[in-house]
């Protein structure tokens, strides 16, 4: 199962942003989703930083198994995760 989130509508309301992004999160390991698909856009690159930033953090850096970055597009990210 994939998932996917479009951050194009909310790139400039920082809470909404982190509250998405944990939604997501949430509900990929909710409904055992393997992969989500994250839409930053290509923009000036800060969202797609910020949306990083947030992936990186320890708590939920430990709720997946990795991520990448789209080589042909880089306005969009993969977060992958294993269930067990």
């Amino acid at each position: 199962m994939k998932l996917k989130l479009d951050l194009h509508d909310i790139y400039n309301k920082g809470d909404q942003i982190d509250r998405a992004l944990r939604g997501i999160i949430d509900e990929a390991i909710r409904t055992k989703a393997t992969e989500v698909e994250i839409i930053p856009g290509k923009g000036s690159g800060q969202l797609k930083k910020k949306v990083l930033r947030f992936l990186d953090q320890k708590e939920i850096k430990a709720l997946y198994h990795r991520i990448d970055k789209d080589a042909k597009n880089h306005g969009r990210l993969f977060v992958y995760f294993k269930h067990k």
